[in-house]
């Protein structure tokens, strides 16, 4: 089905040609797909009109966003409400009845469905997933003919695993708006693949699902379902969710479940206690402590009959954790494994107990389909982690030990070594993107561990002195050394209503679990060799927040981590890489040499760390140092071989530009009019680029769009918006000269509205109410001055084409 209104028809042959044609889509939908599922026993709650099957991926550019096309279902059939069981391509009446039937399959399979349809309103194409054919309908099949095969393609024979599959979804919880919050498409999947395993009798499961695509959410209506149903048997069932971090089991317990389920719920704490349905617990308050027996000895063996294990790659589920006896405590119940991180080498154990996933929805998939915040990466070269720091002969610390000699590397510093100028001066270049971009976006930034992000806190204090005595908590430690000063700076940063804190570091208490959707900055200040950590740093980031515009975030690394990146591993590849170099005072510099650097895998730890560590040398402070940087470019996918690859980004917005319009003269004949304009801003948006950030990288912001882009494609000379409103009254005075005195002012007062704001203000003419032309009277006397609004628009759009004209 089209989305959004019809483009307008250019010319009489159009519309015949059109017309020619027959009905419409619409005209399908309505006057056949409809009427057939009515006559084949579909009630209206059964069919869903335009499900969205995923938003549209969002495409960041400088300080805006734009969206694609969402992609949605013509129809959705549901035998129960939330439960499709078929989705439905309607295709105009001139097609044939098979031309929708590629892109109803594409549907089925992304939603787990086993029919698909394709319709032109006289016949009907079927496909079966169950078995494979292609058929060539005169009917749709019922509802009942639906779930029967259903069914026999899932081989459910027992009838109440099958209520517990159809079951509704719970309502209860609520959008911000107010509007019901209903499982997304891979949601629906993610539940009903879980659900399968479950009443399969699988007594191991594990859903793999990025950071921020909802897996708290997904679990509440797993649970939702058991419990509603009765499932095992016939009681309700007794549900343990497990986590390591009070967090991972106040968030769910006040957002999800609490809701939902009422007095259901409890927190164990310290003591053994039953007669509820569902727990909560952390690992800590059930294990073993010292000479301690757990009290998770006290619950029965089978006394849970679902445990679920959420962030399951860094708990019980490891080989080696202590807290595995747990989980073979409670073996008789069925164990569902939740995680965001796909299979890797350092959380194989989670694979190996788990088992493979029941369903994954990766980081990649995410952002492609909209749903979460894509992401753009600054990386920011230090000149000790360029080149490395050697102390000088003899040097000493603050404290007065001897630093001994040798070249210190990124991995040994805040570890080995701290230099306290490079903390100052990550702290002033961070302060410096935040002036240009925004001072009160959420951002947190992690450093190597909790003295060094108290180092970080105090150097970014400083740099914001003009902001911190109207924002005390401005910038904040959130550590867990920090206690319940730390867990109050937590909830206020999480708070999407509170101003401050701004800024928080921390070291690994923010990097999983937390539900931070406003942060708009994600901030490296820490060497990682972990793809799992690095992930789930990431995702701190990536979910979305349209309330507060919130729809990308970006990436800045001062400590190489982004290198991850590159590892073909990873499954979320950023929008662009920036590298820039800055000066001791946290300016941005040119760029010297870029050399494109290896991928290095795993963090590598050195001699010198150890030794140090053996002494029992805790660290080396150094306060003086001369500390610069290295080099900016951008980092972007390869269109062959995918690999990042360096590029300029002059160079790379000027070969764009010239891809898109061969000449100068081309590009000039789209950009005179306002729909040509509109037209290029969204071609270059779809490449990521933006004129704000050509203005500001090129130092000239006072340059017109279109003498930017002739600039960098094709090194033709900068002309200012004022120079081109000189040219325009000087060599088209004629044409000012053709109205009448009163016109004319209106005309002289946009010309100065452009050479000061740019094209924009001819585009609207609502400028006519913006100071000083309110002076000359309301839009409509103005207008009258050119004989009425009509002769008012055309003499605005000739003004416009003609400031372009040369």
């Amino acid at each position: 089905m089209p989305i959004g209104p019809p483009k307008r028809l250019e010319s009489v042959a159009t519309i015949r040609a059109v017309s020619s044609r027959g009905p419409l889509e619409s005209d399908t939908c309505r006057d056949y797909v409809l009427p057939g599922l009515t006559a084949a026993g579909w009630n209206q709650d059964q069919v869903v009109e335009q499900y969205v099957i995923a938003d549209g991926r969002i495409a960041p550019t400088a300080r805006r966003h734009r969206r694609d096309r969402p992609l949605r279902a013509d129809y959705l059939l549901e035998v129960e409400p939330g439960f499709a069981v078929a989705v439905v391509e309607a295709k105009r009446e001139y097609k044939l009845p098979t031309d929708g039937l590629g892109q109803a399959k594409r549907y089925a399979l992304r939603l787990g469905l086993p029919l698909a349809y394709s319709t032109n309103g006289k016949g009907i194409a079927e496909h079966d997933f169950d078995t494979g054919a292609e058929t060539l309908l005169d009917a749709f099949p019922s509802p009942e003919e639906a779930w029967r095969r259903y069914r026999a393609w899932k081989g459910i024979v027992d009838d109440q695993r099958a209520e517990i599959l159809r079951f509704p979804f719970s309502r209860a919880l609520r959008n911000p708006d107010g509007t019901v919050k209903e499982p997304r498409s891979y949601q629906r999947v993610a539940i009903q693949r879980a659900l399968e395993a479950i009443t399969n009798g699988n007594k191991r499961a594990l859903l793999t699902m990025a950071t921020g695509t909802g897996k708290t959410f997904v679990a509440m209506q797993i649970v939702w379902k058991l419990w509603s149903k009765r499932w095992p048997g016939d009681r309700r069932p007794r549900i343990l969710y497990l986590a390591d971090r009070n967090i991972l089991v106040d968030q769910p317990i006040q957002r999800e479940f609490q809701p939902v389920f009422g007095d259901a719920i409890w927190k164990v704490r310290g003591a053994v206690r039953t007669g509820r349905e569902i727990y909560f617990a952390l690992y800590q308050s059930l294990a073993d402590t010292g000479d301690t027996l757990g009290i998770f000895r006290d619950y029965p063996a089978d006394y849970f009959d679902l445990v679920i294990v959420d962030e399951c790659h860094r708990g019980s589920a490891r080989d080696e954790s202590s807290w595995r006896e747990i989980l073979e405590r409670f073996a008789p119940a069925t164990q569902l494994g939740m995680t965001a991180t796909p299979k890797r080498d350092d959380n194989v154990d989670t694979y190996r107990y788990f088992g493979d996933p029941v369903y994954q929805y990766s980081l990649a998939e995410g952002i492609e389909d909209g749903f979460l915040a894509p992401y753009r990466v600054r990386r920011v070269v230090l000149s000790p982690d360029a080149y490395g720091w050697a102390p000088e002969e003899d040097q000493l610390d603050r404290f007065g030990r001897e630093i001994p000699p040798g070249v210190y590397e990124t991995p040994q510093f805040e570890r080995v070594v701290s230099l306290l100028a490079r903390t100052e001066l990550a702290a002033r270049h961070l302060t410096d993107f935040l002036r240009r971009t925004d001072r009160m976006a959420k951002t947190i930034v992690f450093c190597v561990d909790s003295e060094h992000a108290d180092q970080m806190r105090a150097a970014i204090h400083r740099a914001n002195s003009d902001l911190t005595r109207q924002y005390p908590n401005y910038v904040v430690r959130i550590v867990a050394a920090e206690g319940d000063v730390g867990a109050e700076h937590l909830g206020d940063f999480a708070d999407a209503e509170s101003d401050a804190p701004v800024i928080a570091t921390t070291s690994k208490l923010l990097s999983t679990g937390v539900d931070l959707p406003t942060v708009r900055n994600i901030v490296l200040f820490k060497p990682i060799g972990s793809i799992v950590e690095f992930k789930q740093i990431i995702g701190r980031g990536t979910r979305l927040y349209p309330d507060a515009d919130k729809l990308s975030f970006e990436i800045i690394d001062y400590s190489g981590a982004t290198r991850l990146f590159e590892d073909p591993g990873f499954d979320g590849p950023p929008e662009r890489i920036v590298e820039e170099e800055v000066d001791d005072e946290g300016r941005l510099v040119e760029p010297l040499e870029v050399a494109e650097p290896e991928p290095e895998y795993g963090e590598k730890e050195t001699a010198g760390a150890e030794e140090l560590e053996d002494r029992g040398a805790r660290k080396l402070y150094v306060d003086e140092t001369e500390v610069y940087v290295a080099a900016e470019g951008f980092y972007l996918p390869d269109a062959e071989s995918g690999r990042l690859r360096l590029v300029e980004y002059g160079d790379y917005v000027g070969d764009q530009v010239r891809r898109l319009f061969p000449r100068p003269d081309d590009l000039r004949a789209r950009w005179r009019t306002a729909n040509g304009r509109d037209e290029v801003v969204e071609l270059l948006q779809a490449r990521g680029i933006a004129f704000e950030e050509i203005a500001e990288r090129a130092g000239i912001p006072d340059a017109d769009p279109f003498d930017l882009l002739v600039h960098v494609a094709w090194n033709a000379p900068v002309t200012s918006r004022r120079q081109r409103a000189q040219r325009l009254r000087r060599e088209h005075a004629d044409f000012l000269g053709s109205f009448t005195p009163e016109a004319r002012e209106i005309l002289e007062e946009l010309v100065e509205k452009y050479a000061d704001h740019g094209i924009t203000q001819l585009d609207d003419l609502r400028v006519l109410e913006v100071p000083p032309l309110p002076e000359y009277g309301n839009p409509v006397e103005i207008a009258a001055r050119f004989g009425g609004p009509e002769a008012l628009r055309e003499a605005v759009d000739e003004l416009s084409e003609l400031v372009y004209s040369a």
